[in-house]
């Protein structure tokens, strides 16, 4: 059976938390990544790191598709669209608390097949090739965002 999706959900629990919390969340954006609509004097190194706070956003939209919202940025509205395949981490500024959104298990298991098909047919791995993650076995790891 598959699966859906868990970025939206994880979105959406640690957005809640963070507001329930009365911190601001924010939202780490590669804005590089196809369909990505946000003000280009705002993307910095590639990213943009956005205010979805309440006060901040209006008609903040989180589905399985993306994250859309109205916003202002210099006075100017902006209507602000990213993909979840875009979207980094979720925090609150005051604390630095919450996610790193890592890809979907599926991204992952299609990236090392594809990687797996990229040797010829017959071919034994070389000594620097690591298996792919199988999903069980091993320790979660977590890294902190700032």
């Amino acid at each position: 059976m598959a699966m859906r999706p868990q970025r939206p959900y994880l979105l959406r629990a640690f957005y809640d938390w963070i507001v329930d919390s009365d911190c601001t969340p924010h939202i780490l954006v590669d804005a590089g990544r196809p369909g990505v609509r946000v003000p280009s004097h705002a993307i910095v190194d590639g990213k943009v790191t956005l205010n979805i706070s309440p006060r901040a956003v209006r008609d903040l939209l989180m589905d399985e598709a993306g994250v859309s919202f109205q916003g202002r940025f210099g006075g100017s509205p902006f209507s602000v669209y990213v993909p979840l395949g875009a979207l980094l981490a979720v925090y609150a500024r005051e604390t630095g608390a919450g996610t790193v959104l890592g890809p979907e298990p599926e991204d992952v298991v299609a990236g090392a097949v594809e990687e797996a098909g990229e040797r010829s047919e017959g071919e034994a791995p070389g000594p620097d090739d690591e298996p792919p993650p199988t999903g069980s076995g091993g320790k979660p790891s977590l890294r902190v965002v700032k």
